[in-house]
């Protein structure tokens, strides 16, 4: 196969990419919208350093932008396609509900709701992404793992 037989990643992948990463820097930052104020709750004992929230996000976003690329263009069977995509926007319109439940209402016990949800929702879209392109479901996987560290945060900010 010859570099011609491959094609490209072109305008789609720059937009799958822009459009995550765009979301995580407008929505995704609790300090953009609604401050990162965590005065109000008790951190617990294996509550990360502040820096590392906006470094792990970006980097699964843009994780996130890569998988949706490779699932936008895979030549796969069009409902599977489309059943991964309406996946994809299930759950990260969950993830970008979680920001203003936790922080701006500061309501931990509603966030700890979305971020169930949100979890359910991702090994949804990781099984509909693996029916489509396997490596776009591997690449969910690291937002997976944070999430499901997020969700034991979220649970113990709740109860503490």
């Amino acid at each position: 196969m010859s570099y011609t037989d491959v094609e490209r990643p072109g305008r789609e992948a720059v937009v799958a990419l822009a459009l995550v990463l765009a979301v995580n820097a407008l929505g995704a930052s609790p300090s953009l919208l609604f401050g990162a104020d965590t005065t109000w709750f008790e951190r617990p004992w294996f509550f990360p350093p502040t820096v590392a929230f906006p470094v792990v996000w970006t980097l699964l976003f843009t994780l996130l932008g890569v998988a949706l690329y490779l699932v936008w263009r895979a030549d796969a069977d069009a409902r599977a396609t489309r059943l991964a995509l309406g996946a994809f926007a299930v759950q990260f319109v969950l993830n970008l509900a979680w920001t203003p439940a936790f922080f701006g209402l500061q309501r931990p016990g509603l966030g700890l709701a979305i971020i169930a949800l949100l979890w359910v929702a991702i090994v949804g879209t990781i099984a509909a992404f693996d029916r489509v392109d396997r490596r776009a479901a591997l690449l969910l996987i690291p937002y997976l793992a944070w999430v499901t560290f997020a969700a034991v945060l979220n649970y113990a900010i709740w109860v503490g």
